[in-house]
């Protein structure tokens, strides 16, 4: 028998929004601390029980609430936050009505206010739905609202609640995210008694912001990162953008604001990854703090009762203004690299297995492979020497200008070490790895990361004027592929074009090479292609055209690098060094990887004991 339709009970109805509303404690937290900076508090106090499982309570000193308005805000869609009842112009963090109910309802709730005029507050409870009447209450001016069994009355949510650890790393979150978008207010995160953050108010200026940030994520990042301006009729971008070479395995560290509001959106997430396009390695996320002010007109904060999405007016244009600003941001930064590869390396010199052996007298002396390593270093020299023809004799790929010699001017080898950021090339490694020093100490550079990102800038300006030129194949190459590989290439083969890349089906189960870019010299045309119709398929049709082209390049210019085992002279690497100095996001390559690290004479210092 069917069930006729009824008006469901209003606790139930409570209950129900709630699990839209509430969906942890961290999502409470969120609700409790926004009301507090709707109210224009300047101290915020956050107390956690147990990580947040066992209650959590928040304090601020804000304008707080009359015996009247305490009744009301207990109560569903009842708000101060709409005073013209117009969602398309919100002012506030919170305008839904349903925090406080859909707290109360699942939770036992108890509530005091007092406004700065008044002689004494007033405290009101609801457990679990039923709301007392307010009574008069002493205590500071403001707002405190304390939550304790959160979910007992939804058993099957509480079964959802994830570990302590957890669910107190989600309130600190919620925490930080509102003290970077209110820096002149004070924050304190107290767990179980034991003081985890405690924020003073700052003042409004950027040094003030940045002093904020660096609370928050450390010295680290204020040092190794970039500052965001951007600006357009009605929108502005600010922040700050870590390097790329400073990426993470989350996403956990992008935090995105819109007018002050903390947001997790997949528009504005796509927006940061075009941003970092072939800067960072695939899978891996950066770390950066972005504002977006723009009018509440043209964006709508009411798409899920989270308020955690937004949809703007014009999403192509705040699009726009986001990636050019990061773009440009991270590429101002020149061959800028982050100091953590220095420091993984130190760790890694730290715990070297010793180069001895202890013998029977006790003393440690060399190992006989160690004594055949001496014997070869004293002939370096020597063997080190490339051969005149070394050029004809390497393998095939893009040729490579030495570029002029250093200027006389500079001769004197102090003089070179302070005019040039990456210093002077000293030695090759396993032809892999160029050493260099530098005033500060020393430079150890990847060749092939480098020349990667060097010939990638290229062929970007290239483009980007129409200017990329082919070289047409003296014999077309054939390449056999897979079915949707061949589909991949086909559909982008006028973009391939554009790239100096011309390429054309073959038959069922092939495809025909006939000309590369000419920058790319000789180079495997059929790994090349391999490789590039593997990128397509996994980039797939919905991929923006922008992002398809920075792949295509950065596939062609990876192919045309320097290679790994290959000999290069003084001139060759102090050349590689200063085109270096002078490329936009040098620091790392083509797929987020850094181009070199850097060790300071103080880091040298401490692994041989001298500090």
């Amino acid at each position: 028998m069917t069930a006729r339709i009824r008006h469901l009970p209003d606790q139930l109805v409570n209950q129900i929004a709630a699990g839209e509303v509430i969906e942890r404690p961290a999502s409470a937290l969120k609700e409790l601390i926004e009301n507090s900076l709707d109210a224009d508090a300047s101290r915020i106090s956050v107390d956690l029980a147990e990580g947040s499982l066992s209650g959590l309570t928040v304090s601020d000193d804000g304008a707080g609430m009359a015996q009247d308005e305490l009744i009301l805000a207990v109560q569903r869609h009842a708000t101060s936050k709409l005073p013209h009842d117009n969602l398309v112009d919100i002012q506030f963090f919170g305008f839904r009505g349903e925090a406080l109910p859909s707290i109360g309802s699942v939770s036992q709730l108890r509530l005091f206010s007092r406004q700065h005029a008044d002689l004494h507050g007033w405290a009101l409870t609801v457990r679990h739905g039923n709301a007392d009447k307010p009574g008069p209450a002493a205590g500071e001016r403001g707002t405190r609202i304390e939550i304790n069994d959160l979910f007992a009355s939804v058993p099957a949510r509480l079964k959802f609640m994830k570990t302590q650890k957890t669910e107190a790393g989600q309130c600190y979150d919620v925490v930080r995210r509102f003290a970077m978008s209110r820096p002149d207010v004070s924050f304190i995160l107290t767990d179980s008694g034991r003081k985890v953050l405690q924020l003073p108010a700052q003042d409004t200026s950027d040094d003030g912001f940045a002093r904020r940030l660096s609370e928050i994520l450390g010295p680290v990042f204020a040092r190794e990162s970039v500052f965001v301006e951007a600006e357009k009729p009605g929108i502005r971008l600010t922040g700050y953008a870590g390097l790329p070479t400073m990426n993470r395995a989350t996403a956990a560290q992008i935090y995105l604001f819109v007018n002050g509001r903390p947001v997790r959106d997949r528009q504005l997430l796509g927006a940061v990854r075009a941003g970092y396009q072939d800067m960072i390695p695939r899978g891996r996320h950066p770390v950066l703090v972005l504002f977006l002010t723009i009018e509440t007109k043209a964006v709508d904060v009411n798409v899920h009762p989270a308020k955690a999405e937004v949809r703007f007016r014009d999403a192509a244009s705040v699009r726009g203004l986001l990636v050019g600003a990061l773009s440009s941001a991270l590429r101002s930064a020149g061959m800028q690299a982050t100091a953590e590869g220095g420091e993984a390396a130190l760790r890694q010199f730290s715990h070297a297995p010793s180069f001895g052996y202890r013998g029977s007298s006790g003393r440690y002396s060399l190992q006989p492979e160690s004594q055949n390593s001496l014997l070869a270093a004293q002939t370096f020299q020597q063997r080190s020497k490339p051969s005149p023809d070394f050029l004809i004799q390497a393998p095939p790929q893009a040729k490579y200008d030495a570029g002029p010699d250093l200027p006389d001017s500079l001769a004197d080898e102090e003089e070179i070490l302070s005019a040039y950021p990456l210093g002077a090339a000293k030695a090759q490694l396993h032809k892999t790895y160029i050493v260099a020093e530098t005033s500060t100490g020393l430079c150890v550079i990847d060749q092939h990361a480098a020349h990667e990102r060097l010939v990638m800038e290229q062929m970007k300006a290239q483009y980007s004027q129409g200017q990329v030129k082919s070289q047409s194949l003296l014999l077309p190459e054939i390449v056999e592929l897979p079915y949707d590989q061949i589909e991949a290439v086909a559909a982008e083969a006028e973009q391939l074009r554009n790239t100096g890349l011309e390429v054309e089906a073959f038959g069922p189960g092939a495809v025909m090479i006939r000309a590369v870019p000419a920058l790319l010299g000789q180079t495997d045309v059929k790994n090349l292609i391999r490789d590039l119709a593997e990128e397509l398929v996994q980039l797939g049709g919905t991929t923006a055209l922008e992002d398809k082209i920075g792949h295509i390049l950065a596939t062609l210019s990876c192919h045309s690098s320097v290679r790994s085992g290959r000999r290069l002279n003084a001139d060759e690497m102090n050349a590689l060094l200063r085109q270096m100095e002078i490329t936009p996001a040098a620091g790392q390559c083509n797929h987020g990887r850094p181009t070199f690290i850097t060790l300071t004479l103080a880091d040298l210092e401490k692994l041989f004991g001298r500090t």
